[in-house]
């Protein structure tokens, strides 16, 4: 019998694979348990209207992506912190902060995209970081993290 898979299925296929299996194995476990449906004339015709559509969203968040790194790659961000007399930061610059100063500048970005070759920044200064996005596509930055002025020297 040949059934449309709607799950992987470790060993038999992936999901929106025909597969022919035997008539009892199809009726007894894969189509009760929704694992699979038959291959019918109809749910052929509509799996491929899935995997058009499927396709089209996909090139159309490349070219959304493409679009971005485009634009980001590049891209000198600010980001003011407080410091000791050393230069280090009293809080680290993590991905998180990094990811919504892209957003306030108009990125989406996620913080997971975001790779640092420490787990965070803890000197002020300039650093390259890469932005990862997805279809394998990467941006790379400058961020420049500022000493942010303590209250004593802001009123001289």
């Amino acid at each position: 019998m040949k059934v449309i898979l709607l799950k992987d299925i470790q060993k038999i296929g992936q999901k929106d694979q025909i597969k022919d299996v035997s008539d009892g194995y199809a009726r007894n476990f894969l189509i009760p348990e929704g694992l699979a449906k038959p291959a019918t004339e109809s749910a052929l015709k509509q799996l491929e209207i899935q995997k058009a559509i499927a396709a089209k969203e996909a090139e159309e968040e490349l070219k959304q992506a493409e679009e971005t790194v485009g634009t980001l790659d590049g891209q000198e961000v600010e980001i003011a912190a407080k410091t000791d007399d050393s230069g280090k930061l009293y809080g680290a610059i993590t991905p998180a902060k990094i990811a919504k100063k892209l957003k306030d500048l108009g990125f989406v970005v996620k913080k997971e995209q975001i790779k640092l070759e420490e787990k965070a920044i803890k000197e002020a200064g300039e650093h390259e970081i890469t932005v990862e996005m997805d279809h394998g596509l990467e941006a790379k930055i400058k961020l420049v993290v500022l000493e942010e002025k303590k209250e004593e020297e802001a009123e001289i």
